[in-house]
């Protein structure tokens, strides 16, 4: 099994800053992820090199007693070099699309995230983003949409082998979210 969270509320709207902490309520969504979590099976976690996944896993590692490894390939989406508009603007109208007409630098940054999840081993935490999330299951589910769910701060999207196939065993909860 591999559970894939979003990162807690952030301390700053999406957009506002380049790489915002948890508000007061992410950390004590976090809080409260890590403990559900501490009870379980954990062998390792993974989080993007982003702030706020950082201090979201932090509850779970402690009580777990161990080290976040801090992935690149779970971050943010990135970016388009010759953008021609503000990144919200160019996200909102990439979630409202399909994953085929994004762009080179999108599709390379999809298929590195799902070579990383699909190499993970069972028993992991990813610490990851709304977009990561859905790039993965709309991959698994065999969907083009860039956006097939809205995953809520601190959800818990559960992915397990079955026949040695990565498959969706539930997905998170969701909410209304800032970004869309």
């Amino acid at each position: 099994m591999i559970t894939l969270i979003r990162h807690g509320e952030a301390a700053a709207k999406w957009g506002d800053h380049p790489d915002p902490g948890l508000s007061e309520q992410g950390r004590a969504q976090a809080e409260a992820v890590g403990a559900a979590l501490s009870g379980g099976v954990v062998s390792q976690v993974l989080t993007s090199p982003m702030q706020r996944c950082q201090e979201t896993a932090q509850p779970l590692c402690r009580a777990l007693d161990l080290q976040a490894r801090i992935t690149p390939q779970v971050s943010e989406i990135p970016t388009p070099h010759d953008l021609k508009t503000d990144r919200v603007t160019w996200l909102r109208g990439l979630m409202n699309g399909v994953w085929s007409d994004a762009e080179p630098i999108v599709q390379d940054w999809r298929s590195d995230l799902l070579k990383t999840i699909q190499s993970l081993r069972d028993n992991t935490v990813v610490f990851t983003h709304f977009v990561a999330i859905n790039a993965i299951v709309s991959e698994l589910e065999g969907r083009e949409a860039t956006t097939v769910f809205k995953p809520t701060y601190c959800s818990q999207t559960i992915l397990g082998r079955v026949d040695g196939i990565l498959r969706v065993r539930s997905r998170g909860s969701e909410a209304d979210t800032r970004i869309l």
